[in-house]
């Protein structure tokens, strides 16, 4: 049946640039189920939301400033053969992470990782008062920001059952309505010192309306910040038209840095010389720095929250998949590409015998929570259905719940090599990644899932 997502392979003009990325083969992936022919053919990787693949660029300047440390040593800081001196190093990324998120190039820094800056954001802007103390966040936001929002609290000897509000989807559903999020800004808005929520939910996919929340949550004097770990490189981002007042994010998912690499914050320009409450000398002025004064003296800006020099490693790593980035023509024209590729992926699971409409999924939750039994048994994606409301991600729930499907599927698909990653207890989630991942990637993770659960089916029965 012909689709309207899927492109001709002379239309796809940005395929060319997987041939930029290091794709395992389904021998490395241990995919014992593909045929010894195939063995060293790319794998179907499809977990870009978890870890991004290596862009073989990033390798290279890996290689290369390792060579500087063994030629140059300490004069790599200021005298680096590729011009890439380390005292600067992170200056290379600045311009390109304004691309990505839609920021001046002063709003931005690459530094530390994304709980860390949570930290030095929450340090910074969340300032609770007697009548306004409050954090809205979604309800089973990612556990980092969770505990993050509890120690902060707590450290202002609040209790976080009182002053952290968590946002659940109504009965039956699983995403959060838009309708319900403001609702809930302008009841207790007077109250909320700080509105959190992640740019993509990490679990059910949701792309949440950026805009319109920290517009709302403005109006009613609050600050308003964005956890987008999984929002950078997947959507377009207007940091600062938005008048977002921080994020934070990490880069080794859709920005592919490598696991555990460097992180990044935003802070829009009007809160630039904000008084900095963990100074670090990373974070004085350049100017300075090496006089050593005695007292710090703030760069304007999110570079001033820099605390310690970058590494040079995680930095490079960072860098090369960047500038992959800039010659794709940045976000606009990769979300293109993704709204192609996932709707396809969408079109070709709604096409299988085993999809379940998502609002009868919603029963069954209903139903096998007050203990009632089905004879249901397939799945259904919970990412919501606008293509405006989400990312390159859909999260798949397999039914009966409760951890009785979906880890027997996930092994299956492991071993015929479509890797996607599990969310306990139900969800599989699929991502692909508009700068790597190709329709036939697609059109073979849907194959095979559809196999996958004929077989879970027949060993249920």
């Amino acid at each position: 049946m012909p689709s309207s997502f899927k492109l001709l392979h002379n239309e796809d003009i940005l395929r060319k640039f997987r041939s930029e990325f290091v794709i395992p083969t389904y021998r490395q992936m241990k995919a014992g189920s593909v045929p010894d022919a195939l063995q060293d053919e790319e794998c179907t990787y499809l977990c870009g939301n978890s870890l991004g693949v290596m862009a073989k660029r990033s390798k290279e300047l890996i290689l290369e400033e390792l060579d500087v440390w063994g030629t140059r040593a300490v004069e790599g800081h200021f005298d680096h053969p590729h011009g890439r001196d380390w005292v600067s190093i992170a200056n290379h990324v600045h311009p390109l992470y304004a691309e990505i998120v839609g920021a001046e190039e002063s709003e931005v820094a690459c530094m530390g990782t994304l709980t860390a800056n949570l930290h030095l954001m929450l340090d910074t802007f969340y300032k609770p008062t007697k009548d306004r103390y409050k954090v809205l966040c979604e309800a089973k936001a990612f556990p980092s920001d969770q505990y993050a929002f509890a120690s902060q609290v707590t450290s202002h000897g609040l209790t976080p059952a009182d002053a952290i509000i968590e946002l659940s989807p109504r009965p039956g559903e699983f995403t959060l309505r838009e309708e319900d999020i403001l609702a809930t800004i302008a009841e207790h808005g007077s109250s909320i010192a700080l509105v959190l929520f992640s740019g993509v939910q990490y679990y059910t996919g949701q792309w949440f309306p950026m805009e319109k929340i920290t517009k709302a949550a403005q109006a009613q004097g609050c600050i308003c910040g964005w956890d987008l770990a999984h929002a950078v490189g997947n959507v377009p981002l207007s940091l600062h038209e938005w008048n977002v007042d921080f994020a934070v994010w990490c880069t080794y998912k859709y920005l592919n840095s490598g696991p555990g690499g460097i992180g990044g914050l935003f802070v829009h320009d009007r809160w630039s010389f904000q008084p900095v409450r963990a100074a670090g000398w990373w974070g004085h002025d350049p100017k300075t720095r090496f006089a050593m004064p005695p007292h710090f003296s703030a760069i304007p800006g999110a570079q001033g929250f820099q605390q310690s020099n970058p590494s040079a490693l995680t930095t490079v790593s960072l860098l090369g998949s960047l500038q992959i980035f800039h010659e794709a023509g940045g976000m606009i024209p990769l979300r293109e590409r993704s709204l192609k590729l996932t709707g396809y992926l969408e079109e070709l699971l709604q096409r299988s015998q085993w999809w379940i409409p998502p609002h009868r999924v919603g029963q069954i939750q209903l139903q096998e929570d007050r203990g009632e039994s089905h004879d249901d048994f397939g799945f259904t994606v919970i990412t919501p259905s606008d293509p405006g409301s989400r990312g390159t991600q859909l999260s798949l729930v397999f039914v009966p719940l409760g951890g009785r499907t979906m880890p027997k599927v996930l092994k299956l698909l492991g071993d015929q090599g479509v890797v996607g990653d599990s969310r306990k207890p139900d969800v599989i989630r699929l991502a692909p990644a508009a700068l790597y991942n190709t329709f036939e990637d697609v059109e073979r993770a849907a194959a095979v899932l559809e196999d996958v659960l004929a077989v879970v089916k027949d060993k249920s029965n």
